[in-house]
Formats: structure tokens, sequence, C-alpha cells
């Protein structure tokens, strides 16, 4: 997975509309296009994540920039998004938990063979951590640009609950494991954490 910066797409926008083919125009990866379809996942987390907002449908759609105009209402939606990728999981963690997820790991690690069983929750596991890890990068987004004193010392909390959560998933999942497996998955748990400001693609 590659990384790409919220602040160079909110640089790729205007402070008023800003249709998709204009931006598929503007916002080039190391000079060249996007693909179409990543632009659209790219603008879908962005929104997700309440940095953009879509209006209208189809053609007619545009973006425009979010901005939440109060403590409450940015940590509040924070919370919610926070609240939503811990119950997933949660559940993904509970099928999991005491089930092998790889049936057969090659002596270098190099290839391995899912578990029918579990390959969709595992799956599931995979996709949810990195919504939660690109909510953390995010987060200390904000922290970073922000000038407001009490917003930031909220957001530090909300930072540090997303640690902690994660690290108990970690320690749960990898809880019983044989060293061969830990590696594997932490390995992947790695390639989903985005650095602070990015988001994974």
């Amino acid at each position: 997975m590659k990384m790409i910066s919220i602040d160079y797409i909110l640089e790729c926008m205007n402070d008023e509309k800003n249709y998709f083919g204009d931006l598929w125009e503007t916002c080039l990866n190391n000079k060249k296009r996007f693909n179409r379809t990543k632009l659209k996942e790219i603008l879908k987390k962005m929104e997700v994540l309440g940095h953009i907002k879509k209006h209208g449908y189809k053609d007619d759609a545009y973006y425009v920039k979010n901005y939440h105009y109060s403590l409450e209402e940015n940590i509040g939606f924070i919370n919610n998004i926070m609240f939503s990728y811990e119950s997933k999981i949660k559940a993904s963690l509970r099928k999991l938990e005491n089930k092998k997820i790889f049936l057969d790991i090659s002596k270098d690690l190099n290839s391995s063979k899912f578990s029918k069983y579990t390959k969709e929750e595992y799956e599931s596991l995979l996709e949810n951590m990195t919504n939660m890890f690109e909510l953390a990068s995010s987060i200390l987004w904000s922290k970073e640009n922000s000038d407001d004193v009490e917003l930031k010392k909220e957001l530090k909390n909300c930072f540090k609950q997303i640690n902690e959560f994660m690290d108990d998933t970690n320690q749960r999942l990898l809880e019983g494991r044989k060293t061969q497996e830990r590696i594997l998955l932490q390995r992947d748990f790695s390639n989903r954490i985005p650095k602070a400001g990015h988001l994974k693609i």
C-alpha cells in the first residue's frame, strides 16, 4: 500500500466547489494523474474523516473543504467514528481469537495459505484496523494544524484512546499463537500504519 498526504489533497482544492474532473486533472501522483477509481477512494476516505464534504450526485457532484465549527462538534464527530471502528474490530476479533488464521507458512515467511474459515474475518479486521490507523493519522494532522489549545488537548486524548485500544487488539490477537504466525500478523499490521497526516491507498 502507498501513502498520500492529507495536506496535498486539500491543497489541490479551492475554497469553493471542486468537481471530480477538475480534481482529477490537478491532483497528480508523482507527476501523473491518479487512476480515477483510486482518486475516488481517496476522496471517500477524506470525507469519512471529515476533511471534505461531497454535495450533489453523479456528474453534478462536487466537494468542498469541511470545517467543524465548535470543539464539541469536532470531538463528537471523531468519537462517533472511533466507536464505529472499535465495534467492527471487536466483532472480527471475537471470531478470530483461538482460531488459526494461516494454515501453511513457508520457512522464509514469504508465502502462506489462509484458513478458509477465518480469511474473510481477517480481511475485515485489517480493513478496519487501517481505518482506525488513518483516523489516528488524521487526528495528529488536525492537532498539528490547530491553534485551539482546548481542541489540541482533546485530540491528544482521542489519540491516546486509539493507541490503547489498538495495543490491546494486537495483544489479544497474538496471544497463544506460534512465532511464525505472530511474525506474519505483526507484519500485516505494520504495513497498515500510515505516517502522521497521511492515508493508505
